[in-house]
């Protein structure tokens, strides 16, 4: 069953292009430019119920316009998108109680109260029976363990402390889909690590559908089994985090541990080294020639150990990136289109 459903869904600004110094200035009181910004162009996409997506792109990519177009934050320029049968911008309230959105980067919690004040807003907000709201409010702090916080102001909590009370504020009324925006920028690896861990066990507990949208590949790694790649408002990928090398991984990383410690001189005709650490090295080598350069070097070279590896899941999203923005902006070109109004 189809709990997200977007059909050729696109989000476009009309963004003031103010020229340098006073004379420029005061003749953009009569005469304006705009650029036309094309936050998400034409995008399709469907989330069956109980999927833990990953929504990947660099800044700018798109991923949080599309979040806020699904929670219905902002109205889309053109295209449609259901969430659990509801037409987001519509702004139902039978909507609102069925889902649920949290930014990294934005608070929803009162900055100089208690986090259990903001909860006990939430409640009414939600309508919430106390009985219920206890109990789910005690069952999410107690997995999060900031039970001994709830009293504590919000502005004194750490950043890890305060991402914990902000998922627990936007779990409260048990949401059916959860957008999640960056849930852990800025934190250590400890609390990446303990909100990780939380999320995936609720999400198998209450089979909630879930769209997130992160820098770090371990939550990645850790959390979702299904990828969808944004860039330049258009999604490039969807599907599994080994597809993602296998499509775009263009090359191994050969690790080699030479028999007499001895660096060989000439590795480097075989691909690009990468670090040397006696008796260790690493070699980048082009995908398509592994065999043949294994057989190279063993035949002359003394070699005690071997593997080859893919390359780190981060340098083959941040070169799909590279090359994306690249070919867009060569069929684009760079000149943006500019509006003029006076």
């Amino acid at each position: 069953m189809a709990v997200i459903q977007i059909e050729g869904l696109s989000k476009s600004y009309r963004v003031y292009q103010k020229k340098e110094g006073l004379l420029a200035s005061l003749g953009g009181l009569f005469r304006r430019q705009y650029r036309i910004v094309e936050a998400v162009r034409s995008i399709d996409l469907t989330v069956e119920q109980g999927e833990f997506v990953a929504f990947l792109g660099p800044n700018g990519a798109g991923k949080t316009t599309t979040l806020k177009l699904l929670s219905g934050v902002i109205t889309p320029t053109s295209g449609t998108a259901r969430v659990l049968g509801h037409v987001p911008w519509k702004r139902d309230n039978a909507y609102r109680r069925r889902f649920a959105l949290v930014m990294g980067q934005k608070n929803q919690l009162w900055w100089d109260l208690p986090a259990a004040e903001s909860f006990r807003l939430h409640q009414q907000i939600y309508r919430i029976e106390p009985r219920q709201f206890q109990r789910v409010r005690d069952e999410l702090t107690g997995l999060l363990g900031v039970s001994h916080l709830l009293s504590q102001p919000v502005r004194e909590l750490s950043l890890g402390e305060r991402m914990k009370m902000e998922l627990t504020a936007a779990l409260l009324h048990s949401p059916e889909v959860l957008f999640l925006d960056e849930p852990t920028i800025g934190l250590d690896v400890v609390a990446q690590y303990n909100v990780q861990s939380f999320l995936r066990h609720y999400q198998q507990a209450r089979q909630t559908t879930i769209l997130l949208t992160s820098h770090y590949m371990k939550d990645v790694a850790a959390l979702c089994r299904r990828v969808v790649v944004i860039s330049l408002g258009r999604i490039i990928y969807d599907g599994s985090l080994a597809g993602i090398i296998d499509r775009f991984g263009g090359h191994k990383v050969i690790s080699l541990q030479m028999s007499n410690g001895r660096m060989p001189s000439d590795l480097g005709r075989y691909g690009e080294v990468i670090s040397v650490e006696p008796p260790r090295l690493k070699l980048r080598v082009e995908k398509g020639i592994v065999p043949q350069v294994l057989s190279s070097i063993l035949a002359a070279h003394a070699v005690e150990d071997v593997s080859v590896e893919d390359p780190a899941l981060e340098e083959v999203v941040a070169e799909m990136f590279s090359s994306t923005e690249r070919t867009a902006e060569r069929r684009l070109g760079q000149v943006p289109e500019l509006l003029e109004e006076g």
